[in-house]
């Protein structure tokens, strides 16, 4: 169970969880292995647009675990937050780190990739949104695991948290700053056995690197268009800022309910199967595929400031979870 406001119980779906979890594993493996084998184009095709769904709907289970509602016993979750963690490809508490972070940060001037202010660089701005549209954002967890695997020291280099006019716009100090808690030893442990895990798909099972990049770039594509989709445009307030964005049922049931964002984010200790509860469907709630499409027409002139910190209290919530002064619907 999970203590939700006013000291009501909103139970974790563990065993569901667990279930839906080892199908996506093997129905991940099993669309590696079709695009490898297969020949004809559409059937490759077919198995990149399948991998990159059940990608996230790995994704989603490890956002799950991320904030300790995959199930009740913290061993069990944390085992599959892992396990969902080695299919991204990265490491759990890597991925805790980021995501606890993103709470903190949201819709703040370090994570504005869809406005700009008169004093920013356009190119930069420009060229950020399009690296999360065209999948190379995905490419930062892989890539910041192996640096990180080798050495934490490179990761803290002047190089990636330097405050320099042209390194400070790509905000990786904000983003790297949640490595500042972490326990390097059980990280560079979990990155490990992710490595291993991904060189075992492509050795044991004989995985190409062709049919492996692939999928994962159709996930990477499909995964980066729905991350800053559900903040695009949204209220510059970070609990309040994003969306609870429509989508086919379809879609919603794949990514876990992951499209209702904003009901996430001011209710993070909720778990995915009750989210629709928190939704106040007689607000705005844009089209996915409307803002996707305006994501691509690049970054829009704001004079809007950031918004101001979270509260101390949320943050106790969003890392120990709710009290009992906590307001719920």
């Amino acid at each position: 169970m999970k203590t939700a406001a006013n000291g009501v119980l909103i139970p974790i779906p563990g065993k569901l969880n667990i279930v839906i979890a080892i199908a996506s594993y093997l129905t991940a493996i099993g669309f590696l292995y079709g695009a490898t084998v297969l020949t004809e184009w559409w059937q490759i095709a077919l198995c990149a647009i399948g991998f990159a769904f059940i990608g996230n709907t790995m994704f989603s289970l490890l956002h799950e675990s991320v904030h300790r509602l995959f199930h009740q016993n913290k061993s069990i979750n944390d085992f599959f937050g892992q396990l969902s963690a080695m299919f991204f490809p990265t490491g759990f508490f890597f991925q805790r780190a980021f995501h606890l972070g993103h709470h903190r940060r949201n819709r703040t001037d370090v994570e504005m990739f869809d406005m700009y202010y008169p004093t920013d660089s356009r190119v930069l701005k420009f060229t950020q949104l399009y690296t999360v549209l065209l999948g190379f954002y995905w490419t930062a967890a892989p890539f910041g695991g192996i640096l990180y695997l080798l050495s934490p020291r490179i990761l803290d280099a002047s190089l990636f948290r330097s405050q320099h006019k042209y390194m400070k716009p790509m905000s990786m100090d904000a983003m790297l700053s949640g490595l500042d808690n972490v326990d390097p030893k059980r990280v560079r442990w979990e990155l490990l056995v992710t490595l291993l895990f991904q060189l075992a798909l492509i050795f044991v099972l004989g995985i190409t690197f062709k049919a492996w990049i692939i999928c994962y770039w159709s996930f990477a594509m499909l995964w980066g268009s729905l991350q800053y989709a559900d903040h695009a445009w949204s209220k510059r307030d970070i609990r309040n800022g994003a969306w609870n964005l429509k989508v086919n049922r379809f879609v919603q049931y794949i990514f876990l309910n992951y499209h209702h964002h904003l009901a996430h984010h001011q209710y993070p200790y909720v778990p995915w199967i009750h989210l629709h509860k928190f939704v106040d469907f007689s607000a705005e709630r844009p089209s996915h595929f409307k803002i996707w499409l305006k994501m691509w027409l690049g970054p829009t002139l704001t004079m809007e400031a950031s918004p101001e910190q979270l509260s101390q209290e949320f943050e106790k919530v969003l890392y120990q979870g709710p009290s009992s002064t906590e307001e719920a619907r």
